[in-house]
């Protein structure tokens, strides 16, 4: 439920009509979201085994310490807190607000809305990692049922009025049809990511080394059959040009199956979506604080654990403040653009960190826990997950992270560019922080 619900949120609700707008047949709109789902479950094999190679809390950040140099880890913190957590959930925290304010016809603005949503979540998350875990499954539920609902009213009430046949390709092959499927491959992204946040909770996990790789693997998939029935779906009814006129496709096949009925039915579903991404956000990113902290790379006070529900409250409420700032001051197309440029870099140096682990030929060192006994942590080292075709199929996810950020930069380059400027902003900061430390 964590996996998932660190992947569905608001954007396989609204990005099938963006990717509509850049390749515009249904075998390329259904091939993009194919090959995000299978980008994604590369990335889901790698992580797995770095899941069993280093169970530590904070995860990504863990890897790319161990693997480089704690300069390296810090960058990443710095742009997850920065850009890619904090902009990814201001960006649904937004889409949430208008949705929310579509059902209940509240008297609150966008903003309003957005910053007591965070405010709530972090309040739930700071009581403790079950009660975040606990809300988080629930809301992932009802967020696969929204999901199952869509698609049987699309295909059993819409009449299918759309046509899933025809051509592959719209026009010659050339330069430019490349660019634009690597463009629309950006929202695919967006809205596959997320996978990777279930291995910062992996220190609070019983028995990481098997459960955050079943989790992975188990997550991604059912993550990628909920994508490809949505998107086909949405041809069916749309066809690939009323797709790509509407910029909310999901309520208009709610319409057509269900009148304006459906239309509401559809804004909660969206909303309840929205909200669990934001749960799993919270409940999963402050751990990485909480380990720069306790690498002396953060603040001390970020690496305290209240004594009662031993969650790292302050990280928390770090991570809740950002995203609320964010959410005041951006839109969602801009967020997403430069949340995409800057997290890809990321996912492509960690899967990189594996052949250091691999040639390095070790075992993870004992995990530093948070809450629970040592004893909990062990593990049968023979159980342990290794990717399948490694290292070919390592090589292939770092190098389409590497084409996914080019082609992103290449189509928003403004927007890439505050996302950029802020990740090598973190250089400095690193230096200024270990000078600042001595």
């Amino acid at each position: 439920m964590i996996v998932m619900g660190g992947i569905v949120g608001s954007g396989i609700f609204i990005n099938p009509y963006v990717v509509a707008r850049q390749v515009h047949t249904p075998a390329l709109i259904l091939g993009a979201w194919l090959a995000g789902g299978l980008v994604a479950l590369l990335g889901a094999f790698v992580y797995a085994e770095l899941a069993v190679r280093r169970p530590e809390v904070g995860g990504q950040y863990a890897y790319l310490r161990d693997a480089y140099h704690p300069s390296v880890a810090f960058v990443y913190g710095w742009a997850l807190l920065l850009v890619i957590q904090s902009g990814g959930m201001a960006a649904v925290a937004v889409t949430f607000a208008r949705y929310f304010r579509e059902v209940t016809h509240a008297p609150l603005t966008d903003g309003a809305v957005a910053v007591v949503t965070l405010a709530l979540l972090t309040l739930v998350n700071c009581l403790g990692v079950r009660s975040g875990s606990n809300v988080q499954s629930l809301l992932m539920v009802l967020k696969i049922l929204a999901i199952v609902a869509l698609v049987a009213c699309g295909l059993l009430l819409t009449g299918g009025t759309g046509r899933i046949s025809g051509p592959v390709l719209d026009r010659p092959l050339s330069a430019g049809l490349v660019a634009d499927f690597g463009a629309a491959m950006t929202p695919v992204m967006f809205a596959y990511g997320g996978w990777q946040t279930a291995s910062f909770i992996s220190g609070e996990m019983r028995d990481p080394r098997r459960d955050l790789a079943r989790g992975l693997l188990v997550g991604v998939v059912g993550v990628i059959l909920l994508y490809a029935a949505v998107n086909f779906v949405c041809l069916y009814a749309l066809g690939a040009e009323g797709l790509a006129a509407t910029e909310t496709p999901a309520t208009s096949i709610m319409r057509l199956a269900l009148g304006e009925r459906g239309a509401r039915l559809i804004a909660v579903g969206i909303t309840i979506s929205t909200l669990g991404f934001l749960s799993q956000g919270m409940l999963t990113a402050p751990r990485v604080y909480y380990a720069m902290a306790g690498d002396g790379l953060f603040f001390k006070s970020v690496a305290r654990l209240d004594p009662r529900t031993r969650v790292p409250s302050l990280a928390i409420a770090l991570q809740g403040a950002l995203a609320a700032l964010i959410a005041l001051s951006g839109t969602y197309e801009q967020i997403l653009n430069y949340v995409v440029s800057v997290d890809f870099i990321w996912f492509g140096l960690t899967a990189a960190s594996l052949f250091v682990f691999r040639r390095r030929g070790a075992l993870a060192a004992p995990a530093r826990r948070t809450g629970h006994d040592e004893s909990a942590a062990s593990s049968d080292e023979g159980a342990a997950f290794r990717v399948p075709g490694h290292p070919a199929t390592t090589a292939l996810f770092v190098v389409a992270c590497a084409l996914i950020v080019t082609a992103t930069i290449y189509k928003y380059p403004s927007n890439s560019a505050v996302g950029l400027s802020i990740v090598l902003a973190g250089i400095p900061a690193y230096f200024f922080w270990r000078w600042w430390r001595r």
